[in-house]
């Protein structure tokens, strides 16, 4: 009898195993089929980088360039003026995360610890713009930094503030997904130290510097590595504002270069070298930082 119940508990086992091995294989070819598919745009993306426009043009296309061509990228910084666009979006994106930054604490920690009439009013009311596309807003945002105001007949040129770093940084400063994302890791903080705080005589401020923002860095990370990627790729935002040279971004003024050269062909290889590089750096920000931005997320989820 116990003969035949080992046998069967080893069949069993063995059975479990051979299911398990089947079920991760099946989840693993799967997931590398899904990784081919994400991943051969971007190495599509490289290898043509690095062509000529003739073996661009082939009917027969190549996996691996023939000939490397490095004048690509040299003519990407020329042609798209890269060096320019690189400044003036880091420029409006470190002032817009630094800017944002102090609008998103300051309003998760009222939200969080201060006691005021009408808190949980005004935050549902935060909470459910977030229902909104920001498309809809997109042109009555247009209409009031350009100065052409529903109320007045005509244009007022003192209030056209088209074309210029101030409507690329302020009109998205605040936003009520960050605010829910840092009030949601606030709340994980005890409130007991709060009021032992208020007991020393600790200012709110003095608390929110000492305590509760040192123990949710991780979020605060993850907000500003947020932050810093959606000002790296905003598009029609500022190319509704901002179409003078002088203030355009990485994206709108990557779409408003001319690749064509003397013959009237464009060079497809020179436009895929310059995407190359402006992409480097948020595939960077994405190898080195990604910890940080799945730990603030999971963080701020624990408690709702």
């Amino acid at each position: 009898m116990n003969k035949t119940n080992d046998i069967n508990v080893s069949s069993l086992s063995k059975a479990q195993r051979t299911s398990k091995i089947i079920r991760y294989t099946v989840i693993y070819i799967f997931l590398t089929i899904m990784a081919v598919i994400v991943i051969f745009p971007f190495y599509w993306m490289i290898i043509s980088s690095f062509k000529t426009l003739e073996e661009y043009r082939a009917n027969v296309p190549t996996l691996w360039p023939q000939h490397i061509v490095f004048e690509n990228f040299s003519e990407a910084f020329s042609k798209a003026n890269l060096w320019d666009l690189f400044l003036h979006t880091m420029y409006v994106g470190l002032i817009s995360t630094v800017l944002s930054l102090i609008v998103t604490v300051l309003s998760a920690f009222a939200f969080a610890r201060l006691n005021f009439k009408g808190k949980n009013v005004v935050f549902g009311l935060l909470m459910a713009t977030m229902m909104v596309p920001g498309e809809l807003y997109t042109i009555t945002n247009y209409m009031t930094v350009s100065g052409r105001l529903p109320f007045l007949s005509e244009p007022v040129e003192s209030l056209d503030f088209t074309n210029t770093f101030a409507v690329l940084i302020f009109p998205m400063l605040v936003s009520v997904f960050y605010i829910y994302l840092l009030r949601q890791t606030f709340l994980q903080i005890p409130n007991e130290l709060y009021l032992a705080a208020k007991v020393d005589g600790t200012s709110d401020f003095k608390y929110l510097w000492k305590v509760m923002l040192p123990l949710s860095v991780s979020t605060i990370i993850t907000i500003t590595i947020l932050k810093m990627m959606g000002a790296w790729n905003a598009y029609i935002w500022p190319r509704l504002v901002a179409n003078d040279a002088a203030h355009q971004l990485i994206t709108n003024g990557l779409r408003g270069a001319s690749f064509t050269n003397e013959f009237g062909d464009v060079n497809y290889p020179a436009q895929m070298a310059a995407v190359t590089i402006v992409s480097i750096p948020l595939f960077l920000v994405f190898v080195f930082l990604r910890k940080y931005i799945m730990r603030g997320v999971s963080r701020s989820g624990i408690k709702g």
